[in-house]
């Protein structure tokens, strides 16, 4: 176990080369160093468009958040806020269908040495491959592709286990240990280059800047709850209906499938700001991909007509229930203007 040492100094040597990112720069004052990481990260010229336009829209975040309040009373208002009860909710989702893929009974309950060895090593090799997938294919198609490989697999798997595998001598049935063996290697390829990752990529950009830390407390609260719950469940669950049991997460990836074609947007080359948009004027999730967003202008415009700027002196966001039948009818007319960029 102490060789585990050191890997964390690793892991912690590494995490203090890493520069602060431009956001949080740019909250604490250091507004042209985190100009000139956003020109590195981007690979951009000095006083690019690109770069310029998300500095302001960096700034109008920044302004939304000056009239903050008690901290408890923030954690209610966050709820409050447009789209963001969902977003929560969402993603603490997608943090419970990510141990609900049963990557976990595999890894904390694979009995012989050999068996962690070989899907770990498939866990850390592909999870490199999710870098080029979460980006060329996007998130939506990403999670859909995996979930319904998972589910094959977990299907397969618990169909062998239970009808073919003689669990008292499995000796004598060596043949179907070995596939059990190369459907998990084959499911765990699918999770740490989909699920795994992806989920996590999701909850860090679906919340806005000024409720990110809290949402993403709760999201990440909630794969813990599911690992503790899974991890603490198996060992009486598999005493009963043993290899059965991989039915039940079979099932969990394939609920998953709707649930992302019906509620995740796509967030492939968007940025954070862009993302927060989408969602407070409701674009539908299955045309996200194709949607256009219109000049920083133009959605300054949108944003505010709708009531929804976070550049207005009061800093917060009118709920929908407090607005008047005229904000809410601009609120529509700007729905219908970002859908004519889909």
């Amino acid at each position: 176990m102490g060789i585990a040492f050191v890997w964390a100094f690793i892991l912690g040597g590494g995490i203090l080369l890493f520069p602060d990112t431009p956001r949080y720069l740019y909250r604490h004052g250091h507004k042209e160093e985190a100009k000139k990481i956003m020109e590195k990260v981007y690979g951009a010229p000095p006083n690019h468009y690109s770069v310029h336009i998300e500095l302001e829209e960096i700034e109008a975040k920044l302004r939304a958040e000056v009239n903050e309040g008690n901290p408890i009373v923030e954690w209610f208002r966050m709820f409050r806020a447009p789209k963001m009860a969902h977003r929560i909710v969402l993603g603490m989702t997608l943090q419970m269908f990510q141990q609900l893929t049963g990557a976990n009974y595999f890894f904390y309950y694979g009995t012989v040495i050999l068996i962690p060895v070989i899907l770990n090593g498939i866990n850390f090799g592909t999870t490199f491959y999710d870098l080029y997938v979460v980006e060329h294919y996007g998130r939506r198609k990403s999670l859909m592709i995996g979930s319904a490989w998972m589910f094959l697999m977990f299907l397969m798997f618990a169909n062998v286990g239970h009808f073919s595998l003689d669990k008292h001598d499995p000796q004598k049935t060596e043949s179907s240990g070995t596939a059990m063996i190369v459907m998990a290697s084959f499911f765990i390829a699918a999770f740490s280059s989909t699920l795994g990752p992806i989920v996590w990529t999701i909850t860090g950009e679906v919340y806005p800047s000024k409720y990110r830390a809290r949402s993403m407390a709760l999201s990440t609260a909630s794969n813990w709850l599911w690992n503790f719950l899974i991890a603490f469940f198996t060992p009486f669950i598999t005493g009963d209906i043993d290899f059965l049991y991989g039915y039940v997460f079979a099932g969990c990836n394939l609920v998953a499938i709707p649930l992302v074609y019906f509620f995740v947007i796509e967030g492939q080359g968007r940025t954070l700001e862009e993302i927060d948009t989408m969602y407070i004027l409701s674009v539908k999730p299955w045309k996200s991909s194709e949607c256009v967003a219109p000049p920083p202008e133009e959605l300054a415009k949108i944003r505010r007509e709708a009531g929804t700027d976070d550049t207005a002196e009061a800093g917060e966001i009118t709920p929908a229930g407090q607005r008047s039948s005229d904000e809410t009818n601009t609120e529509k007319e700007a729905e219908k203007d970002v859908e004519l960029h889909a």
